[in-house]
């Protein structure tokens, strides 16, 4: 063991986890809408039918870390610190509630618990601060709640464990825990929650860009690309929508229409997050130590009948230029977890897989390797955040490309949403299909990679594609 994960070791508090079933089993929706209007409360949804195993609810944080202006403000019940990175201070909340990995196979016990937005890469990489493009939404660029209990929901065996932990200096969790295990016994006995009638938007959805100015941002892009500058940059365009209708009832939609393995709902007080994402950013297994990231490139609609749709798909899976952007993120993922894992280690077990969901073929390749002992999860942040997948490759040259075409901040899309936990786990999404409810508007992002052969039109059209999901489920005309 090296030095340094000796200390880390040393340092682990006497903290102890516990684990308690409750009976019976009910859908995680069917508890969370209880609690869905109380700020703090977040949902990491597997939903039916999309491939995940594991949903978890979180209510009532005993801390908090946001990172606001490029600083981070962490409170904590020891008190408030001020002024450092906000990975800085992730990694000093970390180490001080470290626990050691649960025996038991229940994916949390403790930890943080919200959202990396994008634009938290200046913390990670030698960039700038992007203070040119508009922060319109004013949002926090992290937000993570700090969590010492769970509902955890296993959709394979039909369990719901209650999951929490004795840690020195913070309250005990045992209102939290009453709380929750009584929110099933009452979603037990009743009905499961229906889907909510058709939503209309109150207008037509606005832009970032006309479509005039994406084309030409996409042409921009293959001149740097021509250049030398950049093999391939992500480039999006934000929608917003003015609408009456509740987060909550959104993401019940959402789900139904547009299922997705990293789904979540978060409510953080003065804005809400609504996520269905297919991707997988990061997860981290603390006793194996293996780290796995998922990145997508390469989209087909789904078909209107069944053989438009294997047509899609086929066409998908054949099609030189899909696959090569898919090669060319996994070559600069598979460099970003070798700064970090063991020498040799790095795998690529899949390649170029095609994964069908409601709206859209994908082309997903998966690449693993095993975490160095004298690295941690911080440290693995470091190497990989933002995803490669939703930037380009050579990764620092295209989000500085990024900001200096994309006309708004990005905000929480295509950064992460998930938990980084005390006993040294990770699970992370990419957020894509991801919305912001604030100030009745919902402003949702879509994006595509550009590379040289790219057809500025049907890049267009593919943002469409993308958000689709999120123009029908919020009834835009």
């Amino acid at each position: 063991m090296s030095a340094r994960a000796q200390i880390l070791a040393d340092s682990i508090l006497p903290s102890r986890t516990h684990c308690r079933s409750v009976f019976p089993w009910v859908e995680p929706v069917s508890v969370f809408g209880r609690i869905a209007d109380q700020p703090g409360s977040i949902l990491l949804e597997s939903q039916p039918g999309a491939g995940g195993r594991y949903s978890t609810i979180w209510t009532a944080p005993f801390g908090t870390l946001k990172s606001e202006r490029g600083r981070a403000i962490l409170a904590l019940p020891t008190g408030v610190r001020r002024g450092e990175s906000a990975l800085n201070a992730l990694r000093t909340a970390l180490s001080r509630y470290a626990s050691r990995a649960h025996a038991e196979a229940v994916p949390f016990a403790g930890g943080g618990v919200g959202y990396l937005g994008y634009e938290l890469h200046t913390d990670v990489e030698d960039l700038p601060a992007p203070a040119s493009i508009p922060d319109d939404l004013a949002l926090p660029n992290c937000w993570l709640g700090f969590y010492n209990c769970a509902l955890v929901f296993d959709h394979l065996e039909h369990t719901i464990a209650l999951v929490w932990q004795d840690i020195p200096g913070v309250p005990e969790p045992m209102p939290e825990l009453e709380n929750l295990e009584r929110l099933v016994l009452e979603a037990a006995g009743e009905d499961e929650v229906p889907v909510p009638p058709e939503i209309r938007s109150c207008g037509a959805p606005s832009s970032s860009f006309t479509k005039v100015g994406y084309c030409e941002a996409v042409r921009t892009v293959k001149e740097y690309i021509a250049a030398g500058d950049v093999y391939q940059v992500n480039l999006s365009q934000r929608f917003s929508v003015r609408t009456a209708a509740s987060p909550w009832e959104t993401y019940l939609r959402l789900r139904e229409s547009n299922p997705a393995p990293y789904a979540a709902y978060l409510n953080l007080g003065p804005f809400q997050v609504v996520s269905s994402s297919p991707e997988c950013f990061l997860t981290l297994d603390p006793t194996t130590r293996m780290v796995e990231t998922r990145p997508i490139k390469g989209t087909r609609p789904r078909g209107f009948c069944a053989d438009e749709d294997r047509r899609l798909a086929r066409e998908l899976a054949s099609s030189a230029k899909d696959r090569a952007e898919n090669v060319m993120i996994v070559d600069l993922e598979r460099n970003d977890l070798g700064r970090v894992c063991e020498f040799g280690s790095v795998r690529v077990p899949r390649l170029a897989h095609v994964e069908s969901h409601p709206t859209v073929h994908h082309l997903v390749s998966t690449v693993t390797g095993v975490l160095r002992a004298d690295r941690d999860q911080v440290d693995l942040l470091q190497a990989c955040f933002p995803g490669g997948s939703i930037t380009g490759a050579p990764k620092i040259r295209a989000m500085e490309i990024i900001d200096e075409l994309e006309p708004v901040r990005r905000s929480i899309y295509t950064g992460s949403i998930g938990y980084v936990g005390f006993d040294g786990s990770v699970n992370l999404n990419i957020a894509i299909r991801t919305a912001i409810f604030k100030e009745g508007f919902c402003h949702f992002h879509v994006g595509g990679g550009i590379v040289a052969d790219s057809d500025p039109d049907m890049e267009y059209q593919e943002t469409l594609d993308k958000g689709r999901a999120f123009f029908e489920v919020l009834g835009c005309p």
